[in-house]
């Protein structure tokens, strides 16, 4: 039986076809399917970021930093199959980040590239509340309930003081009332003494 020179062709495109359909998939490398949050997108917040691959993944390696350079990431990344999560110290603020990944494909290639994003809108960090505040006015509401410091004894024990003072003063006054009087009565019995002598002298 002859072929024709259009069965040929037509053979060899189908071999052609089949061959290459057959070694894509095994020259093709696993890559990243989706981030959480997506490149180039701009979220309000941020609690972890996600990454999902193409197909299992492992040894992962994941970078979140700002814009001075300074990292946000806390602990290691995980994998879980093709998706892998990394845990952030806290909620970022405004700004821009780069997720900054790095990963082993299933066939044993790495895999690595970089994610911008930027987040705006973030809550602002909540200022002192009253509840801070309690310490301070339980502290003056409880010193407000305790009795008040007992005065300085000064003036109780300069009372007897004051009282030795009068009792000096009051010394003094009477000590010259009772000498005038033996001085008086001193006076008298020298002065009736010599009365007396004077009647008797003949």
């Amino acid at each position: 039986m002859k072929r024709t020179p259009i069965a040929a062709i037509t053979a060899f495109l189908a071999a052609l076809f089949l061959l290459g359909a057959t070694a894509g998939p095994a020259l093709a490398h696993d890559s990243l399917k989706s981030s959480d949050p997506a490149k180039g997108s701009t979220v309000k917040t941020v609690e972890k970021v996600k990454l999902e691959f193409s197909a299992k993944v492992r040894m992962p390696f994941v970078i979140v930093r700002g814009a001075d350079g300074a990292p946000h990431q806390a602990g290691s990344a995980e994998a879980d199959g093709p998706v892998v999560r990394q845990a952030l110290k806290d909620t970022l603020p405004d700004g821009k980040y780069t997720i900054a990944y790095r990963v082993v494909s299933s066939d044993g290639h790495p895999i690595e590239g970089e994610i911008p994003f930027t987040v705006k809108g973030a809550p602002k960090p909540e200022t002192q509340s009253p509840a801070t505040e309690t310490p301070a006015a339980q502290t003056s509401e409880t010193a407000a309930a305790q009795p008040a410091a007992p005065q300085s004894q000064a003036p109780a024990s300069s009372a007897p003081a004051a009282a030795a003072t009068q009792e000096a003063g009051a010394s003094s006054g009477t000590f010259p009332v009772w000498l005038v009087v033996v001085v008086g009565a001193l006076a008298g019995i020298g002065v009736g003494f010599l009365i007396s002598m004077r009647k008797k002298r003949p």
